[in-house]
């Protein structure tokens, strides 16, 4: 596990996570725009922290501490998908 490997992680579910918002957006009209705008913007926030962490400086095991940044990347990520379902299922009922 190393810096370039946390960086690409962070980039790849975070991107995943934002084409996902905006096939939504596209395949369901129903869906709020101010919703979808307020999940993109917290998933911009998750990256710039998760970035921030990744590029801080380290004193000790790196090996923990990046499991660490993976292990709350993810976890934030499923609350994001779980935020973003719930915008879904609101549209249909609408």
């Amino acid at each position: 596990m190393n810096l370039r490997d946390i960086k690409k992680d962070i980039e790849y579910v975070v991107s995943a996570f934002i084409d996902d918002c905006y096939l939504v957006a596209t395949v369901n009209p129903k869906v709020s725009d101010d919703s979808l705008a307020a999940l993109l913007d917290e998933a911009v926030d998750l990256f710039n922290d998760m970035r921030d962490k990744a590029v801080a400086k380290v004193e000790g095991p790196k090996k923990a501490y990046y499991d660490d940044i993976r292990r709350n990347l993810l976890d934030s990520t499923d609350a994001l998908y779980e935020k973003l379902s719930a915008i879904v299922k609101d549209s249909a009922k609408a």
